[in-house]
């Protein structure tokens, strides 16, 4: 019997990495989002978390998500980002997280809540 264990091509855990201006999530993590027509986004300062909750278009035309709140997704067959400048500066204050280097960026551990239907990204759960 073999004592291998085979790698697989899958990501088991979910993975969000930060840069300056947008969020990009791993594959695993982008299997939320692969029917989302817009995302919101939000900040929980207290407990140092970020909600993104997948919207479909049916969602969107019943008319109740403000223009403001709706951010684009672009998803892809092996990540999915999400762009928004002014968030992730509010962010890297929360968390003084400093980006010096052209594409310095920051992971950390996401996990999809059930009861929100959102991917949570815990920025105390900092992968090195």
């Amino acid at each position: 019997m073999s004592k291998y264990t085979w790698a697989s091509k899958k990501p088991l855990d979910e993975l969000a990495t930060l840069y300056e201006a947008n969020i990009t999530l791993n594959k695993s993590a982008t299997s939320y989002f692969e029917n989302a027509y817009i995302v919101l986004l939000g900040l929980d300062r207290e407990n140092k978390k970020i909600a993104i909750k997948p919207v479909t278009k049916e969602e969107i035309s019943l008319g109740y998500i403000p223009e403001e709140q709706q951010h684009n997704i672009t998803v892809k067959s092996s990540y999915s980002r999400i762009c928004n400048k002014l968030f992730l500066k509010e962010v890297s204050r929360l968390m003084n997280l400093e980006y010096v280097e052209r594409h310095q960026a920051y992971k950390f551990n996401a996990n999809w809540d059930k009861e929100e239907k959102a991917l949570i990204i815990d920025l105390i759960k900092r992968e090195v």
